[in-house]
C-alpha cells in the first residue's frame, strides 16, 4: 500500500448508539419499588432484622385491627344465640299442646356475677328442647354451661353449690350460650303452673333485631372507636419507618452509583412495602392463636367463642389495601425533608426546623368540622353524621401526634447543661428528634383520647344514670317470694335470721283481695293487704304509734272515699281467697270456701312512706295481731334484709338462704342508682379496647426502642471503649425517653381537654375537668413508658460492648 492510498479519505465514524428509553410512569415505579424489595430480601443480616422488625410492628397493629374488624360480628353472633334461646312474653300465649312447654326465667347472682337460668316444664310428649341441649331435661335435673360446671365443682363454688343442689346431667352446647365463659343453667321441673309467672310456648327463639341507640350513644359509640383504632394507626405508621437512619446511608450509596433522588425515594418505599406486607402475614398469623386466647378470656363479664372472631370482609379488605399504602405513603412523606446525596445524607431539620403552621391546620380542621354539631346532638335524636364527627375527631387527635415533634425539637433545642448523662441525651435529641417523638406518638394520642373520653363520659354519665328511689341505708336487700300463706313468710324469716351475715330482717306477708261480694271479672280493683310487725311498718308508713292489733289505712290518689267496692275504709269486708283463673273457663273463678275479713273501723289512715326499696305501699297495714296471715291465700312474702358488709360472703349467704329451689323468688341487691343497660356496655367497651390498645403499644414501644438501640450500638460501643462509664449511657437512654415523654404527655392533656370541650359542647353539656381522673390516665401512660424502658435496659447492656465495633 502507498503513502497516497494511506492518506485516501477515511468513511464518517459511526455515530453513537442512542441511549436505551428508561421506562417512565407505573413501569418505572414498579420497577423502582422490586428493587427496594430486593433490597429487603437480600439485603444481609441488617437488612433482614430492619424488615423483621417492621414486620413485627406492623403485625402486631394488624393484629388488633383485625380484632376491632371482628367486633360487629362478635357482637352479632352473641345477640342472635341469645335470640334463638330466648322465649317471646309479648303477643297471645301458645295453646297447650304436644308441643308446648312451660318456661320461667329463674337466674341469679354470685359474687356480683350473673347466672342466666329458667325452669322448663314439658306438657306434652314432642316439646321443644332448649337450645345447646340434645334432649328435655327431666324434672329435678339439670344441664349447666361448662363454666358454671367448672365453677360449682370448685371451692370457690361451694356456696353457690347449696343454691344449685340438683342433679347435673348435661352441659349446655355453644348455641345455648352468649359466651364460653357465661354461667348458665337449664332446669327441669314438674311443679310449674301455667297462671303463675311461666310462659308457655311451643318453641324457642325470637325475632333478632338491634336495638337502637340515641343520638348521644351514638356519638360515644364513635367517639370510642376513633380513640381506641387512632393509637394503632399511629402505630403502624411509626413501625413502617423503623432503621430509617441506616436505610438513608444505603440510599446515599445508590446515589453514587447513578440512581436519582426520586428513584431512592421510590426504593426506599419498596422496602417498606416489602415489611408492610410481611406485617399483613404476620398479623394474619398473630390472629389466630389471639383468637383462642379471647375465647379463654373474660373481660367484665363478656366472653365470646373463637368462632364468632370474624373480621368484616369490607373492613378486612381495607386493611389489607390501607396498611400498605401507608407504608408507601408515610415513607414518601418521610423523606421529604432529607436530601440523599452520594457523600452521604442531610437532614433538612438541623438547618431549617420543622413548621408549624400545617401542624396546627389538622386540629384547627377537625374543630371547623364539629362545630356545625355544637349544640346539637341530643338523646331525642337517633341519628348523627357520622362520617363528618369521625373526621373531626380523627383530625383533633391526629394534631397532637403531629405537633409532637415540633414540641419536642423547639424544647431541647434550649436545653443546656446539666449532668453528662443528660447532656448526651439531649445533644442525641438536638441532632435527631424525629424518633424519639415517633416512639412516644401512640401513647400520647392514647392518653389525648382517653383524657376526652373520660370528660365526655362524667358529662353525659347523669343522663344514663338512673335514680333509683332505693336508700341501701335502711335495707341492703330486698326479697320477694311466693308462699302459701304467711307461714311460709314465717319460715324464710326465720331461715334469713339464721344466715351468715344478717343483723336484721323485716317481713310482710302481702296478698290483693276484692271486697265480698265483688265481680272478679268486671271491673274493681283489688286491695292489698301487707301483714307484719310494728318495726315493718313503720318503714311502709309514717306512723307515731303502733301497738299489737293496729289496723292502718294507706289510701292512694285515686282510692276515693265513697262506697265504691273499695277496701281502703273502714267496714270493709276483704275476701282473703282470691279468685284463679280457670283456662278451661277461660275467668276468674273463686276456688274453695271464701274467707272473709272486716277491716277494724278503729283503722287509724296514716301516709305513705317511701320504702327502701323505692316503693310507696297502698293499702291496708295491719299487724299479725290484728289478722291471721296463715289464713292469706295467694300471699307474697317481701322482706327487707339488713345485712353486716363486713362479713365475707354476706349477701350470698342471704341468697342460699332464700332461694330454696322454689321458682319465683327474687332476691335484689338494693342501690341507690343504676347505669342504663347500653351505656354501662359502651362503658365496659371502652375498658376492654383500651386493655387491648395499652398491650399494643407497650409491646410496639419494646420493638421500637430495641430498634433505636440497635442503631445506635456502634456509637454506644465507641463511647464505652472511649471510658465512659455504662451507668452514665444507662441514664442517657433513661433521659432520651423521659423528656419526649414528659412533652407528651403535657402535649396530650391539653390535646385531650380541648377535644373533650368540643365534644361535650356538641351535647351541651358544661365543661368540667376531673383533675384527678385525667393524673390516673397521664400516670398509667408514664407507667406503661416506664416499664418498656426497664424491659429495654437488658438490650442496653449487651449492645455496650467493644465487640459492636466490629463490622463487614
Amino acid at each position: 500500500m502507498s503513502a497516497l492510498d494511506s492518506r485516501a479519505p477515511q468513511a464518517p465514524p459511526a455515530p453513537p448508539p442512542a441511549p436505551a428509553r428508561q421506562p417512565a410512569g407505573a413501569v418505572r415505579w414498579a420497577a423502582d419499588l422490586l428493587m427496594g424489595a430486593r433490597f429487603a430480601l437480600t439485603g444481609g443480616r441488617e437488612g433482614w432484622i430492619r424488615t423483621a422488625l417492621t414486620a413485627v410492628g406492623v403485625g402486631l397493629g394488624v393484629a388488633v385491627l383485625m380484632v376491632a374488624a371482628s367486633v360487629p360480628a362478635m357482637l352479632d353472633a352473641r345477640d342472635a344465640r341469645g335470640a334463638a334461646r330466648a322465649v317471646s312474653v309479648f303477643g297471645p300465649e301458645a295453646e297447650r299442646s304436644e308441643r308446648s312447654v312451660l318456661v320461667l326465667e329463674d337466674g341469679t347472682e354470685f359474687r356480683d356475677k350473673g347466672i342466666h337460668g329458667r325452669i322448663v316444664q314439658r306438657e306434652g310428649s314432642r316439646p321443644p328442647v332448649p337450645p345447646g341441649l340434645d334432649e328435655f331435661p327431666a324434672p329435678g335435673e339439670m344441664a349447666v354451661s361448662p363454666a358454671l360446671r367448672e365453677l360449682l365443682s370448685s371451692p370457690e363454688g361451694e356456696l353457690l353449690k347449696k343454691r344449685l343442689p340438683h342433679r347435673i346431667v348435661g352441659t349446655i352446647g355453644e348455641e345455648g350460650l352468649v359466651g364460653p365463659r357465661e354461667l348458665s343453667y337449664v332446669l327441669g321441673s314438674d311443679e310449674l303452673d301455667g297462671t303463675g309467672l311461666a310462659h308457655r310456648t311451643d318453641r324457642f327463639g325470637t325475632d333478632h333485631e338491634p336495638e337502637s341507640l340515641d343520638a348521644v350513644l351514638l356519638l360515644l359509640v364513635v367517639v370510642v372507636c376513633v380513640v381506641l383504632l387512632l393509637p394503632v394507626a399511629v402505630f403502624v405508621a411509626t413501625a413502617v419507618r423503623f432503621g430509617g437512619e441506616r436505610r438513608d446511608r444505603r440510599l446515599a450509596a445508590l446515589r453514587l452509583v447513578g440512581a436519582d433522588s426520586r428513584m431512592v425515594r421510590r426504593i426506599a418505599a419498596g422496602e417498606s412495602l416489602v415489611g408492610a406486607l410481611l406485617g399483613l402475614a404476620v398479623g394474619a398469623a398473630l390472629f389466630w392463636p389471639i383468637r383462642l386466647l379471647i375465647g379463654e378470656a373474660e373481660l367484665f363479664g363478656i366472653s365470646v367463642f373463637p368462632s364468632d372472631v370474624r373480621p368484616s370482609a369490607p373492613i378486612l379488605a381495607l386493611i389489607l389495601l390501607a396498611v400498605p399504602a401507608c407504608a408507601v405513603a408515610v415513607t414518601l412523606f418521610a423523606l421529604r425533608g432529607v436530601a440523599i446525596e452520594p457523600l452521604g445524607v442531610v437532614r433538612q431539620a438541623g438547618a431549617r426546623g420543622r413548621r408549624l403552621w400545617w401542624r396546627m391546620a389538622l386540629p384547627a380542621a377537625g374543630l371547623l368540622l364539629l362545630a356545625p354539631s355544637f349544640g346539637g346532638i341530643s338523646s331525642d335524636e337517633e341519628t348523627i353524621d357520622t362520617y363528618r364527627i369521625t373526621a373531626g375527631i380523627v383530625l383533633l387527635l391526629a394534631g397532637v401526634t403531629v405537633v409532637l415533634p415540633w414540641v419536642v425539637e423547639k424544647a431541647v433545642g434550649r436545653l443546656r447543661g446539666g449532668p453528662l448523662s443528660l447532656q448526651l441525651a439531649i445533644r442525641r435529641l438536638q441532632l435527631d428528634s424525629g424518633p424519639a417523638a415517633r416512639a412516644v406518638g401512640g401513647i400520647t394520642v392514647a392518653v389525648a383520647g382517653a383524657i376526652a373520653i373520660q370528660m365526655f363520659f362524667s358529662g353525659v354519665s347523669g343522663a344514663y344514670t338512673k335514680d333509683t328511689g332505693q336508700d341501701p341505708r335502711r335495707a341492703q336487700i330486698q326479697i320477694g317470694s311466693a308462699v302459701e300463706d304467711g307461714g311460709g313468710t314465717r319460715e324464710l324469716v326465720e331461715r334469713l335470721e339464721a344466715a351468715r351475715g344478717v343483723r336484721e330482717v323485716l317481713g310482710t306477708t302481702t296478698g290483693h283481695y276484692l271486697t265480698v261480694g265483688a265481680d272478679p271479672n268486671g271491673d274493681v280493683p283489688y286491695t292489698r293487704v301487707s301483714v307484719a310487725d310494728c318495726a315493718t311498718l313503720r318503714e311502709l308508713a309514717r306512723i307515731t304509734a303502733c301497738a299489737e292489733g293496729d289496723v292502718f289505712i294507706v289510701r292512694s290518689e285515686d282510692s276515693g272515699d265513697g262506697e265504691d267496692g273499695l277496701g281502703e275504709r273502714p267496714g270493709a269486708r276483704l275476701d282473703l281467697n282470691p279468685p284463679r283463673y280457670d283456662e278451661d273457663e277461660g275467668a276468674y273463678e273463686q276456688a274453695g270456701d271464701r274467707v272473709p275479713w272486716t277491716v277494724p273501723g278503729d283503722a287509724r289512715e296514716v301516709e305513705a312512706r317511701t320504702s327502701p326499696q323505692g316503693e310507696m305501699i297502698y293499702g291496708i297495714l295491719a299487724t299479725p295481731q290484728a289478722i291471721d296471715a296463715s289464713a292469706m291465700r295467694e300471699a307474697r312474702a317481701e322482706i327487707m334484709v339488713r345485712i353486716d358488709r363486713e362479713v365475707p360472703d354476706a349477701v350470698e349467704h342471704v341468697r342460699n338462704a332464700a332461694e330454696t329451689g322454689r321458682p319465683a323468688t327474687d332476691v335484689m341487691v338494693l342501690a341507690a342508682t343504676r347505669e342504663v343497660e347500653e351505656f354501662a356496655a359502651i362503658r365496659k367497651a371502652l375498658h376492654i379496647g383500651a386493655a387491648g390498645v395499652l398491650l399494643l403499644i407497650g409491646a410496639g414501644m419494646v420493638v421500637s426502642t430495641l430498634e433505636q438501640l440497635r442503631e445506635r450500638r456502634r456509637l454506644l460501643s465507641v463511647l464505652v471503649a472511649f471510658g465512659t462509664r455504662r451507668s452514665t449511657l444507662g441514664w442517657s437512654v433513661l433521659w432520651q425517653t423521659a423528656l419526649p415523654v414528659v412533652l407528651g404527655l403535657a402535649l396530650a392533656v391539653a390535646g385531650g381537654i380541648g377535644l373533650g370541650a368540643a365534644l361535650l359542647a356538641t351535647v351541651s353539656t358544661p365543661v368540667a375537668v376531673d383533675w384527678a381522673g385525667i393524673a390516673a390516665v397521664t400516670g398509667l401512660g408514664a407507667a406503661v413508658i416506664l416499664l418498656v424502658t426497664a424491659l429495654s435496659l437488658p438490650p442496653l447492656w449487651r449492645m455496650m460492648r467493644p465487640d459492636g465495633l466490629r463490622t463487614e
